[in-house]
């Protein structure tokens, strides 16, 4: 992909500002305990940690509208939440960075979201999950329905965050993908169905490897397999752009008759957690903010190489953007 300069990216950068985006999706809370590990236990073979704190951050679609907050834009989510403790802790998090909650149903029944990693000496030991996956209906349905059609024609792009936890349903992503239609918006989506058909329309879908690979049912061993998965992907659902991101192989866009490889921008990798998140956020809003996809998908590779040198659920800031541009000697 023929580079993009410094100061036209940088300009895009200073257009994010307060510009809403909304994101529709699964809402987690990510939990931390950071501890370390001085000794095993007596009772089994694993290791005892001794907690020195905890820490709650916004993990989900929760956390790609926190990615766009420390990015300067104005983010509207649309999810559900439990009304139990992980959801007030949600509600909570979202106010802290200011952002409107109006998007987001709270369902008595449901269970929110949480996945506990346990860190000792910047490794996580193991991670610990609470959820539920049973796909909204009925009046939480038509509540999910309404707030979108009133929060996304106020928004400059629409983002889909697919953790298959239930939000996702075919009747939302059709009515938001039409709503986008008409209006001619920007629709980025972060997939996690085997089957990507329910994201036709989308203008561009933003696989890792692993799941380009469920998604058109090719063994990706190398470049030329996965830019034909990723020709497929485009064939199958309609879309405009396919980003598949690759970790430590940087990430690959693959439009109709040409395909763009970005080598990875990170340093060190100490923690991948988010950084599909931090993607499609960067991405969408850079799209939103005046840039063509591909100058969109080289922003997000710097703000991927900026999360995956963080430890834990950890954005991107705008300023950390411009200094990873600044610094970049390509």
């Amino acid at each position: 992909m023929p580079p993009t300069s410094k100061s036209r990216l940088i300009e895009i950068i200073s257009n994010f500002k307060d510009l809403p985006i909304a994101v529709a999706g699964d809402m987690i809370l990510d939990r931390f305990i950071w501890g370390r590990v001085e000794r095993i236990s007596p009772e089994a073979p694993v290791p005892v940690i001794e907690i020195m704190n905890e820490t709650v951050h916004l993990g989900g679609a929760a956390n790609v509208a926190s990615n766009l907050v420390s990015l300067g834009a104005r983010p509207l989510p649309i999810g559900v939440i439990g009304t139990d403790e992980a959801g007030r802790a949600l509600l909570e998090e979202f106010a802290r960075l200011g952002i409107d909650v109006h998007g987001v149903v709270s369902q008595e029944s449901r269970v929110t979201t949480v996945k506990t990693r346990i860190i000792a000496h910047h490794q996580q030991v193991c991670r610990a999950d609470r959820e539920t996956r049973t796909p909204v209906v009925g009046e939480t349905l038509m509540k999910l329905l309404k707030v979108s059609a009133d929060l996304v024609p106020r928004c400059g792009a629409v983002i889909l965050s697919d953790y298959l936890k239930g939000l996702l349903v075919a009747t939302l992503v059709d009515r938001l993908v039409e709503t986008t239609r008409k209006r001619n918006m920007f629709l980025a989506v972060d997939p996690k169905a085997d089957d990507f058909c329910i994201y036709r329309g989308a203008s561009i879908i933003t696989p890792n490897k692993r799941e380009a690979e469920r998604a058109s049912g090719l063994n990706i061993i190398d470049d030329e397999s996965l830019v034909r998965a990723g020709i497929k992907l485009l064939e199958k659902t309609g879309a405009q752009h396919i980003l598949i991101t690759r970790g430590e192989e940087g990430m690959t866009l693959i439009e109709k008759g040409d395909h763009f490889h970005l080598p990875t921008l990170a340093r060190e990798v100490f923690d991948v957690t988010g950084a599909g998140d931090t993607v499609i956020a960067t991405l969408t809003l850079a799209v939103a903010a005046g840039a063509t996809v591909r100058e969109a998908a080289d922003l997000a590779n710097h703000a991927a190489g900026i999360v995956v040198g963080k430890v834990g659920t950890a954005p991107a800031t705008g300023e950390e953007l411009r200094a990873s541009l600044e610094n970049h000697e390509g």
